[in-house]
């Protein structure tokens, strides 16, 4: 199993919760409202009044069968609208209770 901890603008939230039910990864944690700033380009997401926007984030826990489609549509979408700002990333699960 891996985690998936998606950050993205917040106008991705229904679209990546429908993607992830899609592929049966039923269970996730989302904060609605976080700030952050791209490593090289896009726009910053402070929620300020130079910078209105908000991002959001997603951590969902998958099999390792589910990665690779779900980082793939993530990144097609990135490539897709790159000024939004849509990031990914993922650790190894070793144990859950």
């Amino acid at each position: 199993m891996q985690a998936i901890l998606i950050t993205f603008d917040q106008a991705y939230y229904e679209r990546i919760i429908d993607m992830l039910q899609r592929n049966n990864c039923r269970g996730f944690t989302s904060w609605q409202e976080v700030q952050g700033r791209g490593t090289s380009d896009g726009e910053p997401h402070f929620g300020s009044h130079a910078w209105p926007s908000l991002a959001s984030a997603i951590i969902t826990i998958v099999e390792d069968s589910r990665v690779d489609i779900i980082l793939d549509t993530l990144h097609e979408w990135d490539l897709a609208t790159p000024k939004l700002g849509l990031r990914a990333f993922t650790w190894r699960i070793d144990r859950t209770i």
